[in-house]
């Protein structure tokens, strides 16, 4: 468990200084609110959110996982999945899950005042990935330990998934610019910065779509997907109009907003 911790922590370190050195090197936007502080608060939302989830949930997924695993528990092992196609199906079943799980946060009213809280950033960058209320996170949690829990899904697919979606998330927030052609060839297999900020847009019928975090297929398949904002990239407004006042960057106004 403490290794997985290392590998968590050490690949999210290792992409977000990444997209941090990007988003100097080749940004996308012109950043509204000053950088450092958003950069500052949004990082202290997600250590927040961390020992939230170390408070409230006695077991990770991980940990599922771990205990599915020694006891043959779970649809995977009674059905004999072999190993790596158990895996597989983890890993894409896991991601529909997450998809499924963002779109309810849009469209029930209680967990949109939770979920909000994401999309008041005026910016988007990097330091988004990890500006979620710590509520939303636990719940977050809770729900993919229950799904590994049914699934018996094995704990290297989880490792991986936890992973990806950490990774996928500071990418495709990143303030990068990519080459469209890559960005084309890319969003065929993954989530780019161009996709997913469409997502970000104060035009909530664009806000409402592009619900991926790592796959971009889901979005596809079930007629939410979005290429790009009607005003453009450059000219597009990010997060929501009820709360640009500079005050809602603290960390204290962030965790009150589903409350206001």
């Amino acid at each position: 468990m403490h290794s997985e911790s290392l590998i968590r922590l050490g690949s999210f370190v290792a992409i977000l200084a990444m997209m941090f050195w990007s988003e100097g090197a080749f940004p996308k936007r012109a950043l509204s609110a000053p950088r450092l502080r958003r950069y500052l608060n949004n990082l202290a939302m997600g250590g927040m959110s961390t020992l939230a989830v170390r408070i409230f949930l006695p077991v990770l997924p991980m940990g599922v996982a771990l205990y599915c695993s020694a006891n043959q528990y779970g649809l995977l092992h009674q059905f004999a999945v072999p190993y790596w196609d158990a895996c597989i199906l983890t890993i894409l079943l896991l991601d529909f899950a997450v998809w499924l799980q963002h779109m309810l946060f849009h469209k029930v009213r209680a967990l949109w005042r939770v979920h909000r809280m994401h999309h008041a950033d005026v910016d988007i960058d990097a330091s988004t990935a990890v500006r979620f209320h710590p509520i939303e996170i636990v719940l977050s949690f809770a729900y993919r330990g229950i799904l590994v829990f049914i699934l018996g899904a094995p704990a290297a697919a989880v490792l991986v998934f936890d992973v990806l979606i950490n990774c996928c998330a500071v990418f495709n927030h990143a303030n990068v610019s990519l080459p469209p052609a890559l960005d084309r060839w890319l969003r065929l297999f993954v989530v780019t910065p161009d996709m997913h900020r469409v997502h970000h847009s104060t035009d909530m019928r664009e806000a409402n779509t592009n619900y991926a975090f790592n796959f971009p297929w889901w979005d596809r398949m079930f007629g939410t997907y979005k290429a790009h904002p009607d005003k453009g990239h450059e000219n597009m407004s990010i997060g929501l109009n009820i709360f640009r006042d500079a005050k809602y960057v603290s960390a204290i106004r962030m965790l009150a907003m589903p409350f206001l």
